[in-house]
């Protein structure tokens, strides 16, 4: 059977069940859950029992997922809409899987779409994880999560001497204010090393005449986000900050989608570098 007609095939399915498709509002519980990329995963995964789950994206699994162990032996699907469709979902949950025109398209088909919301901060995480909750009929689940990320912050020993930290990436990559990794350094008691706005890469020129006190390393410990030839953090003045710095290692499922899992990461860097 072509994929053309995979499609349609699947076209029609929905439409038929479109109008037995539950609602996404905390008072109906979806029990058709597909999940189309890993940030989707990590709340599908910790938020739905298994037995409401179809599938989870490919990615659920892999080292970079927070949720990966409890992803082990579900069925993946890949954020196609012919895979999708076939399944007969009643709730599709995304961030970035599927394209920019994917929640559009579901909805079109008579399927609900749940995404994961952007979060540039920590109380903008907080309220990400009550809706996703809330979108999956689980609203407690979601309450007792931000109810233990408040404790973990009210607990934490935040550092005192704000000591300067320049996060770090092997593709080069740094992060200074009104990003989500500016908001767990500050929320550690750690001054930003990286002044400018945004995502933008290691500043080198700026490296070879004043250093960080700390270095923040995400990643170096898996295959993510590797370094290709190009990369910034080939150059030896980079390079020279993972051995003459104080560096706190983060694992890149800590970081890489905004959950109650930062707060393993704000812990770390308020606990410093490991002995």
């Amino acid at each position: 059977m072509s994929r053309l007609m995979i499609l349609l095939v699947g076209l029609c399915l929905a439409a038929c069940s479109a109008r037995d498709a539950p609602q996404v509002n905390g008072t109906d519980r979806p029990s058709r859950i597909v999940s189309l990329d890993y940030c989707a995963d990590q709340f599908v995964l910790k938020l739905a029992d298994r037995d409401r789950i179809l599938a989870v994206s490919p990615d659920a699994a892999k080292d970079f997922s927070y949720m990966h162990a409890a992803a082990k032996g579900a069925p993946t699907v890949r954020p196609l809409a012919e895979d999708v469709l076939i399944l007969k979902p009643d709730l599709v949950v995304r961030s970035y899987g599927g394209g920019p025109n994917a929640a559009a398209f579901f909805e079109q088909a008579g399927v609900p779409v749940l995404n994961v919301g952007w979060a540039g901060d920590i109380p903008s995480v907080m309220t990400n994880i009550q809706s996703m909750a809330d979108g999956l009929g689980e609203p407690e689940r979601g309450e007792a999560l931000v109810t233990d990320m408040r404790a973990r912050l009210d607990a934490l020993n935040v550092r005192s001497d704000q000591k300067r930290a320049l996060y770090l990436t092997p593709a080069g990559v740094t992060s200074g204010p009104g990003s989500l990794i500016h908001a767990m350094l500050v929320a550690a008691g750690l001054t930003n090393f990286e002044e400018t706005s945004g995502w933008r890469a290691i500043p080198l020129e700026r490296l070879a005449y004043d250093q960080p006190d700390v270095v923040v390393a995400a990643f170096f410990g898996s295959l993510a986000n590797h370094p290709d030839a190009w990369s910034p953090m080939n150059h030896p003045v980079a390079q020279a900050q993972l051995s003459d710095r104080d560096v706190v290692p983060l694992q890149g499922a800590w970081t890489t989608c905004g959950g109650w899992f930062l707060m393993d990461a704000i812990e770390a860097l308020a606990e410093g570098t490991p002995e």
